[in-house]
């Protein structure tokens, strides 16, 4: 797909898709309570679609309307084994938070994933899970899916987990689902804790202490309402675009804004960024709100430590934004980006290097000097959805075309993410 820089400012406002970490789990959860979960303002993307699918092979009955889904749950122990291989498609969330759940059934099941999902590692879930004395298997060996899971009876531990993930903690408290004891993981840092807040909206009974959450076994779940927040990844990309296009004001409506999500706000307040926070509220414990953004003089900051945990996602489009900021900005303790779809790290590195900019890697992030002017190049998305979005916003401000190969790898979180961007350009 073809971008030539024609933008001279942005200006509108819209509706982002839901959450993509928060549509997965109300499925998941809805699938083990008792009575219908309507789900509101669900992502229709492909990797949800894939935690959809490898419930309905459970015996999950899911019922698609235009403006809700509604799963019709089976309670903790009503899911059926499945008649064939669980395919998560390329959803790392699908993949490490299921096998939790079915670390613990009465049956076997096997897993597998796209090319990219079967390079991704899985060892960090396969550890806390063979201490819970669950059986999981690698049938190639080497750490990834596919995953032969054979369920047994579990116990609870206390899992001193060594990276901030959310999907290792998830996938462990939903083991402890069907542990013999409460089940804990502790974190070097507090990752994204939306697995907690719709637990416990669910009935589950989960606490929650620093960087340890912990959950009691074998709760009673019942059916709830999830209307999904607005992604706060999805609206980081029109948050750096009009941040970056001079004469810009967008308005972002119903946004989550969990405090273990919202590290983008922080570090564009620290770059001089105008963001206005409007019309807060909460709704099953997941605050949102619109966001008002203003194009604004940026200048470069430090990005590291207990807030990487809070913006994972969003660092390519930081980088980004980055670039286009006066003086330098410093992104460290993110090695975990070379472990997503793509090795993140690396390709933000090369392109935005081929587009102009003066960019450097390092061994856990990279430094990056802004203020140089970019130029359209061809980008390799290498099939990474955050990766295409990202350059499509760079390609805003670029001299020249930008291609991107594979563009349409975005359908992943956001199928409708060009329309949208070009619905907002003047």
């Amino acid at each position: 797909m073809k971008f030539t820089h024609t933008t001279r400012s942005l200006k509108g406002e819209l509706t982002v898709p839901g959450d993509k970490s928060i549509s997965h789990r109300a499925v998941m959860f809805g699938s083990l309570a008792e009575g219908t979960t309507e789900i509101t303002h669900f992502l229709r993307g492909a990797d949800c679609l894939s935690t959809i699918d490898c419930f309905r092979k459970m015996g999950v009955e899911i019922q698609e309307f235009q403006d809700r889904i509604l799963v019709h749950g089976k309670g903790l122990h009503g899911l059926h084994a499945p008649a064939s291989i669980l395919d998560c498609g390329n959803s790392g969330t699908t993949t490490r938070l299921i096998s939790g759940i079915l670390a613990g059934q009465a049956f076997s099941s096997e897993l597998t994933g796209d090319a990219s999902i079967q390079k991704r590692p899985m060892g960090r879930i396969i550890t806390p899970l063979l201490q819970m004395g669950a059986s999981v298997e690698s049938l190639r060996g080497n750490g990834c899916v596919p995953l032969r899971i054979q369920g047994r009876s579990l116990k609870g531990i206390h899992y001193q987990s060594p990276v901030a993930s959310a999907q290792v903690k998830s996938c462990v408290l939903l083991a402890g689902l069907y542990s013999d004891g409460v089940t804990s993981v502790t974190e070097p840092a507090l990752s994204r804790n939306h697995t907690e807040l719709m637990l416990s909206y669910f009935g589950a009974r989960v606490t929650a202490e620093g960087t340890t959450a912990s959950i009691a076994p074998d709760p009673v779940l019942c059916g709830a309402s999830v209307k999904v927040p607005g992604d706060i990844s999805s609206a980081a990309y029109f948050l750096a675009a009009a941040l970056m296009v001079p004469g810009s004001e967008v308005l972002l409506r119903n946004v989550g804004i969990n405090p273990t999500r919202d590290g983008i706000l922080r570090v564009i307040r620290s770059m001089g960024g105008q963001v206005d926070i409007l019309n807060e509220t909460t709704a099953g414990g997941e605050p949102t709100a619109d966001l008002l953004v203003h194009s604004s003089s940026l200048h470069g900051t430090v990005i590291e430590g207990s807030l990487i945990p809070t913006l994972i996602d969003e660092i390519p489009v930081l980088a980004v934004l980055a670039a286009a900021a006066e003086g330098t900005t410093v992104i460290r303790n993110a090695e975990e980006l070379k472990v997503k779809e793509s090795n993140r790290l690396d390709l933000m590195v090369d392109s935005l290097s081929r587009m102009g900019a003066d960019i450097e890697g390092t061994v856990d992030g990279m430094i990056i000097r802004g203020g140089r002017p970019l130029h359209g190049t061809v980008i390799d998305s290498h099939l990474d959805h955050r990766i295409a979005m990202s350059f499509a916003v760079a390609s805003l401000t670029a001299d020249g075309e930008t291609d991107i190969t594979n563009a349409e790898c975005v359908n992943i979180s956001y199928p409708a993410f060009y329309e949208d961007l070009a619905g907002l350009m003047l």
